[in-house]
């Protein structure tokens, strides 16, 4: 059906990458995806241990000889970087996405061994800056992306990366169906990578109100906040998202600046009883509030992911 670029540097039958979700994807949602024709990726920051990390790449391997791909953080946030790129390394991974930091490292580990590497971007700056290092692809990530997305529209980030760039583009960010999915292909991508639709899905490790969430809300119901990490993120709209607000307020951004004190918040919370301030402060995280894209505008049921596949495929 699909022959393209991304099929064919990933070797895969469909070019659709489910993609790396933190706190969501895990080795069953991995395998089934890579069961139903398209590539998995997981953020390795969803594994607390080297241990656990390699066990899950493992045990994926073990139970599927599709196409598995691993998120690399590579910005100083991610105090597990170098472990993490030498597990990938060893027990060569098929590809790693990069995000949030230069790629050079990974691209310099990674090219001798064979494994591809594919970079975030969300400008023709940083794109062209990763081509050069080696990059074998790039993920446009657009504004209407879920979680952390970028700042300009597919229309406008995609033939401005296919033109600027030599190395194929995928596009990040409101593909629900097929024909969405064929219409970023024919502004230039080789491939699209889709996550908000995959969270509905049996296999998810998710809680069942967040799976529900992804059904009953839409695209009109994706608002941006900065109450997570400080960085605008595009999340669901629910009552309590409503009740503490979209904005940081001072004591959020004082502590996103000094994470450090953040203990001692905690530790007087504890002390005061101040329940107030502990939501305030603490209470907006990845599991209180629930990272989606515009794209949960097409889930109007709770499937397993063969189905959601099927789905983003078929013609209508």
């Amino acid at each position: 059906m699909y022959d393209t670029a991304l099929t064919r540097l990933l070797g895969i039958e469909y070019p659709i990458i489910m993609a790396p979700m933190f706190l969501v994807s895990d080795t069953n949602m991995a395998i089934a995806a890579i069961e139903s024709g398209i590539s998995a990726c997981i953020p390795a920051h969803n594994y607390r241990t080297d241990v656990a990390f390699r066990e899950a790449i493992q045990t994926v391997r073990a139970s599927t000889k599709g196409s598995l791909g691993i998120n690399l953080i590579t910005n100083k946030s991610n105090i597990h970087y170098e472990s993490q790129l030498k597990t990938c390394v060893e027990l060569k991974v098929d590809y790693i996405i990069t995000s949030l930091g230069s790629p050079e490292k990974v691209i310099n580990a990674c090219k001798p061994h064979g494994i591809k590497v594919i970079c975030d971007v969300i400008d023709e700056v940083y794109a062209q800056k990763v081509e050069a290092m080696g990059a074998d692809a790039l993920i446009a990530v657009n504004d209407i992306a879920g979680g952390h997305a970028g700042k300009l529209s597919p229309e406008v980030l995609i033939p401005l990366l296919v033109k600027n760039c030599k190395i194929p583009v995928i596009s990040a960010g409101g593909v629900g169906n097929r024909k969405q999915m064929d219409y970023m292909i024919s502004l230039g991508v080789c491939g699209v990578s889709i996550g908000s639709p995959f969270i509905a899905t049996t296999e998810a490790p998710v809680n069942q109100a967040y799976k529900q969430a992804i059904v009953d809300y839409g695209a009109k119901d994706i608002v941006m906040t900065t109450k997570i990490s400080g960085t605008p993120c595009a999340v669901i709209n629910t009552p309590y998202l409503q009740e503490i607000g979209t904005e940081q307020n001072w004591l959020e951004k004082f502590l996103n600046n000094n994470k450090t004190l953040k203990k001692w918040v905690k530790m007087l919370t504890f002390y005061k009883g101040m329940k107030a301030l502990e939501k305030a402060a603490m209470g907006a995280t990845y599991q209180t509030v629930w990272c989606a894209g515009q794209s949960i505008e097409d889930v109007h049921s709770i499937r397993p992911i063969k189905e959601v596949v099927a789905d983003l495929l078929a013609i209508k």
